[in-house]
């Protein structure tokens, strides 16, 4: 006999030999009737079955204590399924995570269903059986409970759409109880949702009208049901759109020998053709002694770019207009930027010492002693020399001798004293000024003196 027969054939037997007994257990009833109710009671139980929660995978067992059980036999059941599990020391079920224990030292007798490894099929009423003529029965629940999984057979995946289309995005989950689904983006940014703009969406599917370059980005789908842990899944969503460029500064100046980069800001996706070029040319610039070019990529986003352009010691003919030019499936686009050429800074030496210097303005009359005598109207004439000015005493000499030319008569010029006085900063001082009258009769006795 295979294997297969002999648990079929060991099964009928046991079952045979379960009906038997309540035959059995009934006949002897009926025939001692009164005299078997006073000599002993018939089995009961003597403690209820304990409702039980558990999350899957772990091992239970559930409780079953009998008194006065005499010749009759225990069995556990699975209601919901209608299956015969147990029948006192015999396993029936095929199931090899269910198993049968009992404590014969105990006064009254307990016998324990072992379930290992619960799954979520295994929830429900567990049913203890005693063969009585009237079957005596109590029932204990088993309540599984299933962190979130999400079906990934029926749940959106990565997805490419064009610009202005509307998305629908799905998340199924499964678990007990029944998980709910929340959606939110996995930057923290805001979701459109029917017109607005909100941090999360509840509910399986998430609808998004008329996506733009601002939608993109990935979506987490969040299932959770208060069982530990929650669970999400990541489901990018990428928009084509064309090129859009725009140049940070157009006039960019830099000196002889110096290094420069210029800059073009870029938004598209998908990314494709990307260069610079000299003013009506048509050769690409790339990579040299002379140029550097990089297309670097903002981290925080999938469609945002740098086109960068370093030349390196900047010479006359390097001078004029650079062109950006960016281009993908659905557009392109260009800039340009002018490279003029500009002064070297000028930075003056550290000082070592640090001096503070006064300056004073004042003012010196020199008079010109060609004063004529008493009954002449020629007037003399005033020098104003500002003291900051340096003159040499030659060029004084000179300024006299053209002063002696112009009037037609030999004399000699003559310097009144200076003295040194204390003012304000940025202010004029006139030591010594006199009225004219006075300064005019000074000078007539000067000459009669001599």
């Amino acid at each position: 006999m295979s294997s297969a027969t002999n648990y079929s054939f060991y099964l009928w037997v046991t079952l045979i030999t379960f009906v038997v007994s309540l035959l059995q257990n009934a006949q002897t009833t009926t025939n001692t009737g009164i005299i078997n109710n006073a000599v002993q009671d018939g089995p009961e139980f003597t403690d209820i079955i304990e409702n039980i929660t558990v999350p899957a995978g772990r091992n239970i067992k559930l409780a079953c204590s009998v008194k006065n059980l005499g010749v009759y036999k225990v069995a556990w059941m699975h209601f919901e399924q209608s299956a015969i599990l147990t029948v006192h020391n015999h396993v029936i079920t095929r199931n090899p995570r269910i198993s049968v224990t009992h404590d014969k030292h105990d006064k009254h007798k307990t016998w324990f269903l072992h379930i290992s490894n619960v799954q979520e099929e295994d929830k429900g009423r567990y049913m203890c059986q005693i063969n009585t003529v009237t079957a005596k029965t109590q029932i204990g629940y088993l309540h599984v409970v299933v962190p979130p999984n999400i079906d990934d057979n029926e749940t959106s995946s990565d997805l490419t759409v064009d610009d202005g289309a509307n998305v629908t995005l799905k998340c199924k989950a499964t678990g007990s109880p029944e998980p709910s689904i929340r959606w939110k983006r996995d930057d923290n940014s805001k979701i459109k949702f029917n017109g607005t703009y909100v941090s999360d969406v509840e509910g399986e599917v998430l609808e998004i009208r008329k996506v733009g370059r601002l939608d993109m980005g990935a979506y987490l789908c969040i299932a959770s049901n208060g069982i530990p842990p929650s669970l999400s899944k990541r489901i990018k969503l990428d928009v084509d759109f064309p090129p859009l460029l725009w140049v940070p500064q157009h006039l960019v100046g830099i000196p002889i020998s110096y290094n420069i980069t210029l800059n073009c800001s870029i938004e598209m996706y998908p990314t494709s053709i990307n260069y610079w070029a000299r003013e009506n040319d048509s050769e690409h610039i790339v990579d040299s002694e002379k140029y550097k070019t990089e297309f670097v990529n903002n981290l925080r986003s999938s469609y945002k770019f740098e086109m960068r352009l370093t030349i390196y010691n900047v010479q006359p003919e390097d001078y004029g207009l650079y062109r950006c030019y960016v281009k993908n499936l659905k557009g392109e686009a260009d800039g340009v930027i002018r490279l003029y050429s500009t002064s070297p800074p000028t930075t003056p030496a550290p000082p070592t010492t640090v001096t503070t210097t006064r300056q004073t303005t004042s003012t010196t009359l020199r008079f010109d002693p060609t004063i004529p005598y008493f009954g002449q109207t020629n007037s003399p004439t005033v020098h104003l020399l500002d003291k900051g000015t340096k003159y040499q005493s030659s060029n004084l000499n000179e300024v006299d001798r053209s002063e002696q030319k112009s009037s037609g008569e030999s004399s000699k010029s003559l310097d009144w004293p200076q003295e040194e006085h204390k003012h304000n900063r940025g202010s004029t001082h006139f030591p010594y000024l006199l009225p004219l009258n006075l300064v005019m009769i000074c000078a007539v006795v000067m000459q009669i003196s001599q």
